[in-house]
C-alpha cells in the first residue's frame, strides 16, 4: 500500500505522481473504515482528500502553516504528518482530537473549532512572519459556508492591506461540480497566476504610466476596460476590490492541477484566493446522498452506511423540535431562527411547515441574535436556536440588543454542559457564566423532558428575554410525576428534606435522583432533593429552607464555578450567616476535552459514584 509510506510529515512529497490518485483512494478507505467505529466527521473528510494532498505536497512541515477553518476536515492532514496510528483513539478519552490541536502535533498551526476564524488567525502568522523576517508558506482551507460569518469579510477587508503571500482555499462543496470548472476557468487561472503574465501587465503599466500627458489617462482607461470584462468573466471580482487575487473555480479532486497552481499561487507573494470545488462524502455513496446526515456521525456499518446501536429514544433536541411545532400551530407570533444549524437544534420541522416563520441567517450567531431583537422589537416572538458553544459567540448581542431593551426573544440553548465527542471548543460548560449575569435575563435549566416542553410554554408567555438551556443526549423521562406548577423563579422541591439535601441543575437533577437511591438503598440515607430549575432568578428562599434544614447540603451542576449556582448558594449562605457543611460538584477544569460524558464526569469528580464516596 501507498499509504505505508506516510510515516511522518512531508513523506507525501516523497511520492511519484501517479501514486498520488491511489493514495487519495487509500486514504478514503482508511478514514471510512476508521470512523466506521469510532465514529466522527465523514462528509467533510472524504470531501478534501485531494485538496489537502495537493497543499502538503506544495508545504514543509511543520515550518509552514496550514489552518482549518473550524477544523471538521483536517483528518487527510493528520494522516499525512504521521497520525494514521492514532484513528483507533480518535474522539476518545485520552485519544486523538477530530480537530486541529497545537498540544497534539507541531504540524497543527493553530486550534479551531468555530467557524470564521481561520483567515484572521492566518493574518496574524503573516504578521509574525514579516516581523521575523522569515518566508515560511501560509495558507487557510475555508468552507463556503464558512463564508457567511461575519470574522470572514473583518478579515478579507484587512487582508489587502498586509505583506507577502498568503493563499486562501474556499472549498466549495456542492453536491457536484458546476460547469465553471472547464477549460475557460482553467485558461483564465492559468493566464492570471502565470508568471510571464504578471510580469507583461506590469510593464506595460509601467510604460504606459511613462509617456507624459496620456500616458497615466491611457493606462486607467485600458484598467477599466479589463475590470469590465473581468466583471463578466471572473467570479470573484469582489475579493479582488480588496486587493486580493482570485483563481477559480478549479476541480478540488484533481491533484496534480491544484498542486501546480498552488506553486504558482504561493510565488506570487501576495493575498491569493482559490476557489476549489469539491463532492462532500466523496467516495462513500450514503455520505454522497446525505452529507448532512454524514457531516458528524456515530459508529455504521461501513457496507450499509447504518448507524450501529442508534438510541431511539428522543432526545432534548426531538423534544424541542415537536414543542416548536406544537406551539407555531397556536401561536402564529412565533419565528424560529437559527445559524446554519437547522437540522442539529430540531427546527428543520419547523421550518417544513412554516417556512415563512422560518429564518437560517448562515453561520452568523452575531447577526441572528441582533435580527432576532429586531424582530420582537417589531412585535413577533423569536426563538433562537443555537448550541451553547456557538451563543457565546453573540455574547454582546445578548447584552446590548436583547437585554438592555428586555425584550422578548427566547434561546433554545442546545448541547449544554458536558458534551462528548468533539472536545473543548464545542463544550456547553460556559453558559451559565455569561447568562447569569445578564439583566432582565430568565435562565431555566429543565429537568426532564416534561419540563422542556413546560418551560417553552412559560417563555412564550413571560415577559422579556428567556434561555433554556438543556444538554445533547438522551431526553430524560424520569420524575415527571413529581411535576409542580411552572413559575418564575421558583425551585421544585422533588423530595422532602432530610440530614442531606441535593440542590440539583438541569440534566444533573437525574444524576441527583441517582444518587439519592444509592444512599437509601445501600445506607438507608435518605436525601433531600430539590431541582432548581431557574438559573436565574434564583429561588433564594428556596436556598435558605433548604440550607436551613441540612447537615450536608450538596450542589451537582454541569458548569464551572464562576457565576455558578454553587457559588450563587455559597454567598448566601455567607450573607444569611447559615453554618452547613457546603459540597459543590461542578466543572472543576476550566478546559474539557473529547471523551463520553460518564468519562468527563469521572474525570470529574462529579459521577454518582464519586460524590456517593466524597459525601460519606
Amino acid at each position: 500500500m501507498i499509504l505505508d509510506k506516510i510515516n511522518a510529515s512531508n513523506d507525501v512529497k516523497k511520492l511519484n505522481k501517479d501514486e498520488l490518485v491511489p493514495l487519495a483512494s487509500e486514504i478514503r478507505d482508511f478514514i471510512i473504515n476508521k470512523v466506521s467505529l469510532t465514529g466522527g466527521h465523514l462528509a467533510s473528510n472524504l470531501g478534501t482528500v485531494e485538496l489537502t494532498i495537493a497543499l502538503h505536497r506544495c508545504m514543509n512541515f511543520p515550518d509552514d502553516k496550514l489552518i482549518f477553518d473550524v477544523g471538521h476536515q483536517c483528518y487527510t492532514h493528520k494522516i499525512l504528518t504521521g497520525r494514521k496510528d492514532g484513528f483507533d483513539t480518535l474522539r476518545q478519552m485520552g485519544g486523538m482530537s477530530g480537530f486541529p490541536k497545537r498540544d497534539e502535533s507541531s504540524s497543527d498551526a493553530f486550534d479551531t473549532g468555530h467557524s470564521s476564524t481561520s483567515i484572521s488567525a492566518a493574518m496574524g502568522f503573516m504578521k509574525a512572519r514579516e516581523l521575523r523576517g522569515t518566508g515560511e508558506r501560509i495558507a487557510v482551507v475555508i468552507g463556503d459556508g464558512s463564508m457567511t460569518g461575519g470574522m470572514f469579510y473583518e478579515a478579507i477587508n484587512h487582508i489587502g492591506q498586509m505583506k507577502g503571500s498568503i493563499v486562501v482555499v474556499m472549498n466549495d462543496n456542492e453536491m457536484s461540480i458546476s460547469r465553471n470548472v472547464g477549460s475557460l476557468s482553467r485558461l483564465l487561472t492559468r493566464l492570471r497566476i502565470g508568471e510571464g503574465y504578471n510580469d507583461l501587465k506590469k510593464g506595460v503599466e509601467r510604460k504606459l504610466i511613462s509617456i507624459p500627458d496620456i500616458g497615466t489617462k491611457v493606462a486607467r482607461s485600458i484598467k477599466r476596460q479589463k475590470d469590465n470584462i473581468k466583471n463578466f468573466l471572473v467570479p470573484g471580482h469582489f475579493v479582488e476590490e480588496l486587493g486580493i487575487t482570485y483563481i477559480g473555480p478549479v476541480d478540488g479532486h484533481n491533484i496534480n492541477e491544484m498542486q501546480s497552481l498552488f506553486e504558482k499561487a504561493f510565488r506570487l507573494g501576495r493575498p491569493i484566493l482559490v476557489h476549489v470545488k469539491t463532492k462532500k462524502g466523496k467516495g462513500f455513496a450514503p455520505a454522497e446522498k446525505y452529507p448532512t446526515h454524514f457531516h458528524g456521525v456515530g459508529p455504521f456499518d461501513k457496507r450499509t452506511g447504518r448507524e450501529i446501536n442508534k438510541k431511539t429514544e428522543p432526545t432534548y433536541t426531538d423534544v424541542f423540535s415537536k414543542t416548536l411545532l406544537s406551539l407555531g400551530e397556536t401561536n402564529e407570533k412565533i419565528v424560529a431562527i437559527t445559524a446554519a444549524m437547522s437540522r442539529g437544534t430540531g427546527v428543520h420541522e419547523f421550518k417544513k411547515k412554516y417556512p415563512e416563520r422560518s429564518v437560517d441567517v448562515g453561520i452568523a450567531e452575531e447577526h441572528a441574535v441582533t435580527f432576532a431583537a429586531g424582530l420582537a422589537a417589531g412585535g413577533y416572538i423569536p426563538v433562537v436556536a443555537i448550541y451553547s458553544s456557538f451563543l457565546q459567540r453573540a455574547y454582546d448581542q445578548i447584552l446590548h440588543d436583547v437585554c438592555l431593551q428586555n425584550l422578548h426573544v427566547i434561546f433554545a440553548i442546545d448541547r449544554s454542559g458536558i458534551v462528548p465527542g468533539d472536545g473543548s471548543t464545542h463544550q456547553g460548560i460556559y453558559d451559565t457564566a455569561y447568562l447569569s449575569d445578564m439583566p432582565n435575563l430568565t435562565v431555566i435549566a429543565p429537568k426532564n423532558a416534561v419540563e422542556l416542553k413546560d418551560a417553552f410554554d412559560f417563555a412564550i408567555n413571560a415577559a422579556g428575554p428567556v434561555a433554556i438551556k438543556y444538554a445533547k443526549g438522551t431526553a430524560y423521562a424520569g420524575l415527571s410525576d413529581k411535576e409542580e406548577s411552572f413559575e418564575k423563579g421558583k425551585a421544585e422541591l422533588i423530595y422532602p428534606f432530610s440530614k442531606i439535601n441535593i440542590l440539583a441543575v438541569g440534566n444533573m437533577v437525574e444524576q441527583a435522583a441517582l444518587l439519592r437511591e444509592k444512599l437509601l438503598s445501600e445506607k438507608g440515607v435518605s436525601a433531600g432533593l430539590v431541582n432548581v430549575r431557574f438559573i436565574k432568578p434564583l429561588d433564594r428562599e428556596m436556598v435558605i429552607k433548604t440550607a436551613g434544614n441540612s447537615k450536608k447540603l450538596i450542589v451537582m451542576e454541569e458548569a464551572i464555578l464562576s457565576g455558578s449556582v454553587g457559588e450563587a448558594v455559597s454567598n448566601i449562605l455567607f450573607e444569611e450567616e447559615i453554618n452547613t457543611k457546603l459540597y459543590h460538584f461542578y466543572v472543576n477544569k476550566d478546559i474539557l476535552q473529547h471523551g463520553t460524558v460518564k468519562e468527563l464526569r469521572e474525570d470529574l469528580g462529579i459521577s454518582v459514584e464519586q460524590i456517593f464516596e466524597k459525601i460519606l
